[in-house]
Order: structure tokens, then C-alpha cells, then sequence
């Protein structure tokens, strides 16, 4: 089994990855436990963020990395949160306040707005070494609308408040193993899974 690092310290982001990993053949491994911290992320897109993130992990354990880029666009605040998603409301506090924060001042900006659509999105980024230069990428897009009260347990971020299209449930009370099916993470995976298998050859001797 291939050993990758996932260029990331977010618990509920981990959990997802490695569940939908799993399946592919991947062990993998957290950068926290190989004593690897976060990257800066001052870009303004998700690609570029998750690119930085990869190379970052990449370049300090020798290994494989792949890193994952999300966040949530609210169509009537001009895709807001977006690349933002996980500070919109400061970097103060444990990610369960910041959490808490974040969803108290997206339903305060959402107050009066009768059109709340919404998606989450995700591009992941799979490098071989820090330097390759041709990285694989791939994204997904999980449509859905804004609710003001929360609702379930499950999840993170802004699960609680997010209601995916075609369902009468938020995010937060999907089962996991339903969640990890059609998210917007899921979705990349299932696109990144079908170019790793198209060049698997060409992988394996880089």
C-alpha cells in the first residue's frame, strides 16, 4: 500500500480523506504525525492554496502528498466565505469557536436574504515530490442552500447550516458513510481516483 501524507491538520477534513482513501490503496498519513506544519495560504484561489500545501508536505517528509482545498460560496454575498471559508470570522480560538463564530456571522449576513444557494467546494492536489511539475489535480462541487437554525450533530465547519440539493437533511445529519458518497470531497476524489488509475504506469515511474 502507497504511502501519501495528506497536507493537512483539520480533524473532520482527515477523517473524510482517509475513509475515501482507503478504497484506492493509499495509506494515508497525516502531516501532524510526521511533525509537518501548515502551510500558509495567502492565495486567492483554492488551486493555488492547495498547490502550496502539497509542496509544503511533500518537501518535508520525501513523500507523495495530497492536499485538499475547500470552502463554502454563498451565491448572494459574492461567493463568500470562499477560500476564506475556515477565518471568515477572525483566527481566534479553537477550530470548534472559530466553527461557532463563522456560522454566527454567515447567518447574520445571510438575515433577510430569500435566495440562499449555495455550494461547497473542493479541489485536491496529488504530487509525487515538491517539485513535480505535473501535479494532479481535481474538484468537486456539491450544490445545496443556506438555513438559518442548525441542524445536526455530524459534520464540521458549516455543515450544520448547509442543506444539499434534492435532500430534506443538512449536512450535519447525514450519516457519514452517506456524506462521504456525494460530497463536494467525495466528488473530487472520485475524479482525482479515475486520472491515478488512467496513468498509474506512468505514476509508478516517476
Amino acid at each position: 500500500m502507497k504511502k501519501v501524507v495528506i497536507a493537512s491538520n483539520n480533524p473532520g477534513k482527515l477523517r473524510e480523506l482517509q475513509a475515501l482513501l482507503r478504497p484506492l490503496g493509499l495509506d494515508a498519513v497525516a502531516q501532524g504525525e510526521l511533525g509537518v506544519t501548515e502551510a500558509e495560504e495567502p492565495h486567492g484561489t483554492f488551486l493555488e492554496n492547495a498547490l502550496a500545501k502539497a509542496r509544503h508536505a511533500s518537501r518535508a517528509t520525501g513523500l507523495p502528498a495530497l492536499a485538499d482545498d475547500s470552502g463554502l460560496c454563498v451565491q448572494a454575498i459574492g461567493g463568500e466565505p470562499g477560500v476564506h471559508s475556515a477565518y471568515f470570522a477572525g483566527r481566534e480560538g479553537t477550530r470548534e469557536e472559530r466553527d461557532a463564530r463563522n456560522n454566527a456571522q454567515l447567518v447574520e449576513r445571510l438575515r433577510g436574504v430569500e435566495d440562499t444557494s449555495a455550494f461547497y467546494y473542493c479541489v485536491l492536489v496529488l504530487v509525487q515530490s515538491a517539485e513535480d511539475p505535473v501535479p494532479i489535480v481535481a474538484d468537486g462541487r456539491w450544490q445545496g442552500r443556506m438555513i438559518d437554525i442548525a441542524r445536526g450533530k455530524g459534520g464540521f465547519g458549516y455543515d450544520p447550516y448547509f442543506v444539499p440539493a434534492g435532500s430534506g437533511f443538512t449536512a450535519a445529519e447525514l450519516d457519514a458513510v452517506d456524506k462521504n458518497r456525494v460530497s463536494h470531497r467525495a466528488q473530487a476524489l472520485v475524479a482525482l481516483a479515475a486520472v491515478v488509475a488512467k496513468h498509474r504506469g506512468d505514476l509508478a515511474s516517476r
